[in-house]
């Protein structure tokens, strides 16, 4: 069956099977900023945005993507707020091995849209389904708390 995406503001028809997951869609058409860790949608890092929401791809079956807007990390990469966001998870230190960022930034990068001024406790309710093996979180948080305060 063939389905309409616009991925990062290009339109595209493409051929899917019905069971297809739009995780293994996007990575067949070669965004490869969109990873497959648990599979069962519970790290995050398959997240892209879904008509400007986050959703987690390798729970979202293509079909019901159809007619929608799809972002990925590399159609935010001339964003300021996406400069912005990677800029603060660089300097403190929460970049480690980057498997988790991509999924991270759009999370952040929703949740900056969708929420004014959150508190800490707010910010770690949004990104609860962001799993990192590397950092501990700490520096995740600090380098969020750092771009909230200096774009809020």
């Amino acid at each position: 069956m063939k389905i309409a995406l616009t991925i990062n503001n290009v339109k595209k028809e493409v051929e899917i099977s019905p069971s297809e997951f739009l995780l293994d869609v996007l990575r067949r058409l070669d965004y490869m900023s969109v990873k497959k860790g648990c599979d069962t949608g519970t790290c995050g890092v398959c997240t892209v945005l879904m008509d400007g929401k986050p959703v987690l791809s390798c729970s979202v079956l293509a079909a019901s993507a159809d007619g929608h807007e799809i972002t990925t990390i590399e159609g935010l990469s001339e964003d300021p707020e996406f400069k912005a966001i990677s800029n603060a998870l660089l300097e403190e230190g929460a970049d480690q091995c980057g498997f988790c960022s991509p999924g991270l930034i759009l999370n952040v990068y929703a949740m900056k849209k969708e929420l004014k001024n959150p508190s800490e406790e707010d910010m770690k309710k949004y990104l609860v389904g962001n799993l990192c093996r590397c950092t501990g979180y700490v520096p995740q948080m600090r380098a969020i708390k750092k771009y909230f305060e200096v774009k809020a």
